[in-house]
């Protein structure tokens, strides 16, 4: 069969190992799948197929260091999520039965309980046993937090499986940051990121969930989906039919040829390896101290990123060996990996550098400043009409009365007349339009907030460069938000004294638990800044996939969203708002709400600012085009988020309150919040098309920087 298009050249710089042990892996692998039903009998695998696929020298590439049992156990695993896989496809994908398809995925977390103690059902299939199996040989060698969070990344991989079933049934095609999020789970390398613990180091719980351990999991994840879409296409959508691989994803947002999207999944694909590396090098150590790590935590961390640089090279060479995929023409050396040998190495330098360093350092050659001329606005998608509150009037009068009282307007960063200009109680105003008068101006107030802190972080700190400075900031804030009524900080500045007020006013009514949630959106949004404020001191515009997720972060998502959601009370269940299809449903409307901002903001940043953080400029680096070419992109990708919320609202919506047996209270509360999110989106877009803060005219007087009478003095920044 003719392949649908030559496969690229890979960046691979880690040379790929073989464990040893691969020959006691593959009989060991072979004999446990036979007692587990998964071979002859099973409808799905013969003996030639498992060998053919070859899993033990998947692992035995991907887990390169670790002991004869710990790589039979790990390609155990590898040979169940497989046949998962395979199962799935044949008994509910092929069949299209999504009723039955979920009815067995629900029993599928009964045999991973954290406590082994707990009693699990007997298996019905060969997926149940070999899961009940492989959870009682793996957990006890692990820490609860270990068994928590691989509990909760097997259960996506399994969940998810529902997404790709549901987009077949509607021969829906993801757009391209939808896919990648869902890819994640579906796609199973957070799982894979788990084993390689198990095989190398358990990541200390201190550092698990922060921000560098997270992006080197994804992009370790979207490095190994990317890679595996391309080798997998022509099996996957030319045989199966599936509609979820990147370079189908792209072919169609871009209406380009499969040649040009493969080409372009490579390019995000080395996009993401990069980002791995940059985070290794410098976020990871900075944690670390952060975090007071031992020594042997460090090494723990270590072990872990190598390991998961390992499984990168490993997996790749498996997948130019394994007759699952289509590999012909796959190059098996690599100019990222030098040759050894008398005249071998000066030769392969030269391509080594010619090629990573111009796509490395295009990232940091940006000259700031440029003049782009005023910002172009298309004809934006947008479904839903503008409400606003009757209230708008008296809530201006009122922002300015408490940004004098908390001193925002004192400390050389904003003054009345770029309040006036920003108007954030006219965006307040549509986004709830039917607040009471308090609320609207405590909403208009939190805007107010959350926008000079945008502004002061590279105003002030950046001016100076000083990350330290800005890093005691965003402590002291988060000191400012009292969980369970400890002390909080004695305000020095305007932010603190703003969020103290804020904060007592709007969580009086909360409980510890909803006081908790807010804090960590909040920390989320505060510590957003300082990653801008790390990459401006770098000079280092952002790889496009972790700009648009911690575009979310800056632009305060996860705030605004928790403040949404508790004004519709008990009635829906904390795990529906945790569910797939709500997570889709809102960062549809946050990503589109992001990108808004960006096109809008495009002069007022790139221009006045010197700001890297923008899609447009992001776009434009990334693909080596000019302003409109990059304008068009975010255009269209802005146009398919939100045609994706509508698609959520409309038919993932009902199913999943159908799914969660939802009453009809409950039904009526998800209705209002799909309602707030909607005027959000509406309300957003009409304040950008009406203030002054975006516009040449003003920006042209009025460019952003400290007043003309006074530059603020770093506050004092002390810990009582």
């Amino acid at each position: 069969m003719t392949q649908p298009f030559e496969l690229p050249h890979f960046y691979m710089p880690y040379p790929a190992r073989l464990n040893p042990h691969l020959d006691e892996a593959r009989a060991h692998s072979t004999q446990w799948a036979r007692e587990m039903g998964m071979l002859e009998g099973s409808g799905i695998w013969e003996q030639a197929d498992l060998e053919a696929h070859d899993y033990g020298l998947l692992c035995a590439y991907t887990h390169p260091d670790c002991d004869g049992p710990a790589l039979s156990l790990i390609t155990d695993w590898y040979v169940w999520v497989f046949f998962f896989d395979d199962h799935f496809l044949d008994m509910y994908k092929r069949t299209q039965d999504r009723a039955a398809g979920k009815a067995h995925l629900d029993r599928l977390p009964l045999f991973m309980p954290l406590d082994l103690a707990t009693p699990v059902p007997e298996p019905e299939n060969p997926v149940e046993a070999g899961l009940k199996d492989l959870w009682a040989r793996t957990v006890p060698s692990m820490s609860v937090d270990w068994r928590r969070r691989f509990s909760v990344a097997t259960e996506h991989l399994l969940n998810e499986s529902m997404w790709e079933l549901s987009n077949i049934n509607e021969g829906r095609i993801a757009n391209p940051v939808e896919y990648i999020e869902m890819r994640r789970k579906v796609g199973g390398a957070p799982w894979s990121s788990g084993l390689v613990e198990y095989a190398t180091a358990e990541v200390p719980a201190a550092v698990a969930g922060t921000r560098p351990l997270r992006v080197l999991m994804e992009t370790f994840s979207d490095a190994v989906h990317l890679r595996n879409d391309l080798f997998s296409y022509q099996r996957e959508v030319e045989d199966e039919g599936e509609n979820s691989n990147g370079v189908l994803v792209l072919e169609k947002f871009f209406g380009c040829t499969t040649q040009e999207a493969a080409d372009t999944v490579n390019d995000v694909l080395t996009s993401r390896l990069h980002q791995f590396e940059h985070t290794a090098l410098t976020e990871v150590p900075a944690v670390a101290l952060e975090k007071g790590l031992t020594p042997g935590e460090v090494a723990a961390v270590a072990a872990y990123t190598k390991g998961l640089q390992d499984w990168q090279s490993g997996g790749h060479e498996w997948h130019m060996r394994s007759s699952r995929y289509m590999n012909k023409g796959a190059r098996s050396d690599s100019p990222w990996q030098l040759k050894s040998g008398p005249g071998t190495s000066a030769a392969h330098i030269g391509a080594l550098l010619a090629s990573a360093a111009q796509e490395r350092l295009r990232a940091y050659s940006h000259v700031p400043y440029q003049k782009v001329g005023p910002s172009r606005i298309p004809d934006l998608y947008m479904p839903f009409e503008l409400q606003l509150s009757p209230h708008l009037e008296p809530a201006r009068g009122n922002l300015v009365d408490w940004c004098h009282r908390m001193g925002i307007l004192q400390e050389g960063v904003w003054d009345e007349d770029k309040l006036a200009a920003y108007d954030l109680a006219l965006c307040s105003a549509g986004l709830d339009p039917d607040a009471t008068p308090e609320a609207l101006d405590l909403s208009a107030q939190w805007l107010a907030w959350g926008t000079y802190g945008d502004d002061y972080y590279p105003l002030v700190y950046g001016h100076r460069r000083d990350l330290a400075a800005a890093r005691l900031t965003t402590a002291r804030l988060s000191q400012c938000m009292p969980v369970e009524g400890e002390p909080t900080v004695v305000p020095g500045n305007a932010m603190e004294r703003g969020l103290i007020d804020l904060w007592a006013r709007t969580t009086a009514e909360m409980t510890a638990g909803q006081r908790r949630t807010l804090k960590a959106a909040v920390d989320t949004m505060t510590e957003s800044w300082v990653w801008e404020l790390s990459n401006q001191l770098q000079n280092r515009i952002p790889d496009p996939v972790d700009y648009l997720e911690m575009r979310r972060a800056t632009f305060g998502s996860d705030l605004t969203l928790g403040l949404c959601r508790m004004g519709h009370g008990p009635a829906v269940p904390p795990e529906v708002y945790r569910s797939g299809p709500v997570r889709s449903l809102e960062n549809a409307a946050v990503d589109y709400a992001c990108l808004l901002n960006d096109v809008f903001s495009y002069q007022k940043e790139i221009e006045y600012e010197g700001e890297i953080h923008n899609a447009v400029l992001v776009v434009q680096n990334f693909f080596g085009v000019d302003y409109p070419a990059a304008l068009a992109v975010v255009h269209d990708l802005m146009t398919q988020r939100m045609q994706q919320f509508e698609h959520v609202v409309a038919h993932e919506l009902p199913v999943l309150y159908d799914d969660f047996q939802l009453s009809e209270e409950a039904r009526a509360a998800m209705g209002g919040y799909v309602l707030d999110l909607q005027n959000w989106l509406a309300g957003i877009l009409n304040w950008h098309r009406s203030v002054d803060r975006y516009k040449a005219e003003w920006l042209g007087r009025r460019a952003h920087g400290f007043l003309p009478d006074r530059a603020p003095a770093v506050p004092a920044l002390t810990f009582g």
